[in-house]
């Protein structure tokens, strides 16, 4: 997965309102109490990072996976 296809789920998921707040700051266990651009920042990959926020996420994320 791609960087930006890791981003437009998340855009989908939380919408445009959150998408961008939820990525700089929402720590995800799964991630080491990272949020997701830190997790990023911090060489994830984003298949990684996608499947922590499935976890910590399901109902936002169940038609984008």
């Amino acid at each position: 997965m791609r960087i930006s296809d890791l981003r437009e789920r998340i855009l989908l998921s939380f919408g445009p309102q959150w998408a961008r707040s939820f990525s700089a700051d929402i720590a995800i266990s799964e991630l080491g109490s990272k949020s997701v651009n830190e997790a990023l920042d911090a060489g994830f990959e984003p298949d990684e990072i996608w499947r922590a926020v499935c976890k910590a996420h399901p109902d936002q994320t169940a038609a984008h996976q």
